[in-house]
């Protein structure tokens, strides 16, 4: 059963889950617009050695405003090659960092991982879309885990 430190990063995650969540998977994250109606979106992330989840998206899109408003969130990420295995977690948006240095290492990080067999598109990606977009991200503190590996 994982174990929780609400003064550091919330519900640890057990090893099986870190090692699943630790590949560039596609998450997907669930947030609450204002008039109560579910919004999902498919995400880029990465879990920090902290435990936290980074995401990072465009500012102005719903999903960011959403969490801006209302911290709580649900995700999943499902195992590519076996639909039947996946992570769910419920967590709490912890940080928001809008600084244009922290957003943009972010985003470019995430792009070199996702892009990983493909630098030159990752590259292209940073300079040619993402620089020219103001940035946030969200680190995300997990308060629930629902593991469905076995």
């Amino acid at each position: 059963m994982p174990t929780s430190d609400p003064a550091t990063t919330g519900t640890r995650l057990p090893d099986q889950v870190r090692a699943f969540l630790d590949r560039p998977l596609f998450m997907t994250l669930a947030t609450v617009d204002p008039d109560g109606t579910p919004r999902v979106a498919v995400v880029w992330y990465r879990l920090e050695p902290d435990g936290r989840i980074m995401v990072n998206s465009a500012d102005g899109r719903r999903w960011p405003a959403n969490l801006r408003r209302e911290p709580r969130v649900a995700i999943s990420v499902l195992d590519p090659a076996d639909g039947y295995r996946w992570i769910g977690l419920s967590g709490m948006v912890e940080r928001i960092d809008d600084d244009q240095a922290i957003a943009q290492a972010d985003i470019a990080g995430l792009a070199r991982t996702y892009k990983a067999d493909d630098p030159e598109a990752a590259e292209r990606l940073i300079g040619g879309r993402f620089q020219k977009q103001h940035r946030v991200s969200f680190r995300i503190r997990t308060t629930a885990v629902h593991d469905h590996l076995s």
